[in-house]
């Protein structure tokens, strides 16, 4: 092996090690894998940021962009009215549940559409008397079987597509995943809402705004005496650390959410929570009265029609992710308090202000009503609460969908390619009013973005120093003494494999030259090899790290890593039955 494809073995070796490692995000590994592979010579400098302006990267945010306007017109909301009607039926409602996701991640992002009918799954999980653990995962799993039926439905698709055109053939076409992809995702919903869910762990309650303030936490009143030392103090100079003032109560009035710079008044009542100790603390300290016990009454003291409580989960690249409620200032920057965290089912209930928020976590968390969702989507928090669709929003609603209707429709008839199309269908998006500019930007994934513009040049690289064809040479081997459907069988199960322990994004990256390489080893088409990747890529079923679906439902739905296995590797198995006989009779 020469010293070049050493080099790049050391630096992949290195790359899966950090993913598989976990204490760094999966755009920083890109960047460093990068910048190693072009500081070697791998990648030419003139090469090396090619990756960032490549179709795929384009249309992947381009496509997140019209998925959050489709989704904050309230267009896609009309979905799921149907299945609604399906509450006092379980496993009927599953079945309306996982099928609307499915389709709807075809089209539009499948985290967006994972999102979109999370919180309306968890309101007719209630509805129904199940736990919501009986319904999310497998709409987790909805979510990324959809992806597999167009080329918009998954970012892996799109790096496929560029591979296959950046050797010699024209990319795949809007729906060419279909004919696989399309049956491949009908068996997988068909066994989710059959016999799956009987695999899925329910547990018997979601950790839920009323158990998040009561338990390991203590929510009181304590009155400002005249003899106070808070008396015309602001609270940022009271320093009260892990106790929080949830509202005062002055003359009658109540003032939710108090800034920092609330000036207390003899007379004032405190809403308090924290920990018994840290409560009794400050009383003692401050020469305050306790006016009341526990009591979980005290809640509406919190909540009026200014101010609201909401539950968020905490998505995987959000800017909240590793960092306190004191390191954010929550408070004094976002205008929201922080109540409560559950993680993986369980309550955190000492000191919340300077624990480290991880991705999974459900927050409950207190702001105004008016500005608390759009600061939650800033920080990378998808809110399980359901938002009111306001009259104002039809316009939107039938701009939005005559504007994407018309995306699909010119993409498919190929009058322009698909990067093009969505860019251009972004853009009306912003000049309609559909959907402001500060939140397209926002809507942007950007770790993602820049996961694969850093990885395409390393990809690339792979093939360019021969590297993918020696890493093929034992599944090349294996085509001399088997069909060429087990060869072809070794790339999609490899796919799967790695896609469950990275980005499925990255495992495309690394497994198209790889595939391409065994295609041309053994004589065979590359086209079934190549979709291969893209089916496999999509199949993070065994590990809630494998993709940002799987960790959403996750503390929402109770789950622990181990429940992921159970249902995901019969459904695996299930997928490699169906795909590979398939790709060998189509191509």
């Amino acid at each position: 092996m020469t010293l070049d494809r050493w080099l790049l073995a050391a630096i992949l070796a290195l790359t899966l090690g950090m993913f598989l490692w976990g204490r760094l995000r999966h755009d920083l590994i890109a960047l460093i894998a990068l910048v190693s592979a072009t500081l070697v010579g791998l990648v030419p400098f003139e090469a090396a940021f090619t990756g960032f302006s490549h179709p795929a990267v384009i249309t992947v945010a381009a496509i997140l962009v019209v998925s959050q306007a489709l989704a904050s017109s309230g267009a896609v909301e009309l979905a799921t009215r149907p299945v609604q009607r399906l509450a006092d039926r379980p496993v009927a409602l599953l079945a309306g549940l996982v099928l609307t996701v499915t389709v709807l991640s075809a089209f539009i992002n499948n985290v967006g559409a994972l999102a979109l009918l999370m919180p309306v799954t968890i309101r007719l999980a209630k509805q129904s008397g199940r736990s919501p653990s009986f319904f999310l995962m497998p709409l987790a799993f909805g979510s990324l079987l959809g992806g597999m039926t167009t080329l918009i439905g998954t970012p892996p698709n799109l790096i496929v597509a560029g591979f296959r055109a950046e050797h010699g053939g024209e990319a795949f076409g809007l729906f060419d995943f279909a004919p696989v992809g399309g049956l491949v995702a009908l068996g997988g919903v068909a066994f989710l809402v059959l016999w799956g869910w009987r695999l899925v762990p329910e547990r018997s309650s979601r950790v839920g705004s009323a158990e998040l303030m009561k338990v390991g936490r203590y929510l009181t009143e304590a009155a400002v005496t005249p003899e106070s030392s808070a008396v015309g103090k602001t609270l940022a100079a009271l320093k009260l650390e892990d106790v929080q003032v949830l509202a005062i109560v002055r003359d009658g009035s109540r003032i939710p959410a108090p800034g920092a710079r609330r000036t207390l008044h003899a007379g004032d009542l405190l809403v308090l929570m924290g920990e018994s100790e840290s409560i009794e603390k400050i009383v003692e300290t401050l020469q305050l009265d306790f006016a009341g016990p526990e009591d979980e009454k005290l809640a509406a003291l919190i909540e009026n029609d200014d101010m609201v409580l909401v539950e968020a989960v905490v998505r995987p690249s959000g800017p909240i992710v590793d960092r306190s409620a004191r390191e954010l200032r929550l408070r004094t920057r976002h205008g929201m308090s922080l109540v409560g965290i559950a993680r993986q089912g369980a309550r955190i209930g000492a000191r919340l202000a300077s624990t480290r928020i991880r991705a999974g976590d459900v927050l409950l968390v207190q702001g105004a009503r008016d500005g608390l969702f759009s600061e939650l989507a800033d920080l990378g928090c998808l809110p399980l609460a359901e938002r009111e669709i306001g009259l104002g929003q039809r316009r939107q609603r039938t701009l939005a969908l005559g504007v994407f209707a018309t995306c699909i429709g010119v993409i498919a008839v190929g009058l322009v390619p698909a990067p093009i199309a969505f860019v251009a269908t972004a853009v009306l998006m912003v000049l309609l009013g559909v959907l402001p500019l500060r939140q397209a930007y926002a809507a942007i994934d950007w770790p993602v973005i820049v996961l694969l513009g850093g990885l395409i040049p390393v990809g690339l690289a792979i093939e360019s120093t021969g590297l993918a064809g020696l890493i093929a040479q034992s599944t090349i081997a294996l085509g001399s003494v088997a069909p060429d459907w087990v060869v072809l069988g070794v790339i999609l199960v490899t796919s799967m494999f790695l896609s469950d322990l990275v980005n499925n994004a990255a495992a495309a990256v690394m497994m198209c030259p790889i595939a391409l390489a065994a295609a041309e080893g053994i004589g065979a088409p590359t086209d079934p090899f190549l979709l291969a990747v893209a089916i496999g890529s999509s199949c993070a079923f065994l590990t809630p790290v494998g993709h940002q679906s799987n960790l959403l439902v996750m503390g929402p739905g109770g789950y622990r890593f181990g429940d992921y296995w159970r249902i995901g590797l019969v459904l695996e198995a299930l997928i490699v039955l169906i795909a590979v006989p398939l790709l060998t009779l189509l191509y």
